[in-house]
């Protein structure tokens, strides 16, 4: 086995041993696992040839996510962005060691987790790359159950806060994919295009 297939081995199991599942076509797959899938699958699609090192972080963006719950830090804007934070420190220091368990070098370790802590979004282009695809992701997957949780205003300003963030590349991506209409019009009122 590769070095390679050994640390995406070690990821997926780690994230098999989330207590939440999601239903994904009839079957309950652990949430970080399903997360960590469609990361890789929309990895393969914007950037085929992408390295190993991004296609190693983009597995690892969640990593163990469950264990650092929201609802330990203060509500409001805040308290997110503390909790995202500390999460994306979690996360690549997560991704470290089962790097160092599948016989990383320091050097692809840290490139690793510099990727996952999105370290110079916009002049780096992997980075750039793992937060398209995770923009894609949310997007593509999550927007829409996300909707009912949140009036329209918010959802308008999340998705103008997610455009901002992503590429050209990402963003023409996203205006692929096919949304329920109510989902298209949020979007399209957060564009400006009503």
């Amino acid at each position: 086995m590769s070095l390679f297939d050994d640390a995406i081995r070690l990821t997926d199991t780690a994230n098999s041993a989330d207590p939440r599942v999601e239903n994904d076509n009839g079957d309950a797959v652990p949430q970080e696992l399903l997360y960590s899938q469609r990361m890789t699958a929309w990895l393969n699609r914007l950037e085929p040839e992408a390295g190993e090192a991004l296609k190693l972080a983009v597995r690892a963006q969640h990593l163990r996510r469950w264990e650092i719950r929201r609802d330990t830090y203060p509500a409001g804007r805040a308290g997110y962005h503390a909790w995202r934070r500390e999460l994306s420190l979690f996360h690549a220091e997560k991704a470290g060691e089962l790097l160092t368990e599948a016989g990383y070098n320091d050097d692809m370790i840290a490139r690793v987790q510099a990727l996952i802590r999105k370290e110079n979004l916009r002049s780096d282009p992997e980075t750039q790359t793992l937060e398209d695809v995770a923009c894609l992701v949310f997007l593509d997957h999550y927007f829409e159950q996300f909707l009912p949780q949140h009036d329209a205003a918010k959802v308008i300003e999340i998705v103008r806060k997610t455009w901002r963030k992503m590429s050209a590349r990402g963003q023409a991506a996203a205006l692929e994919l096919k949304l329920a209409p109510e989902a298209l019009e949020l979007v399209k009122q957060a564009l400006g295009e009503e």
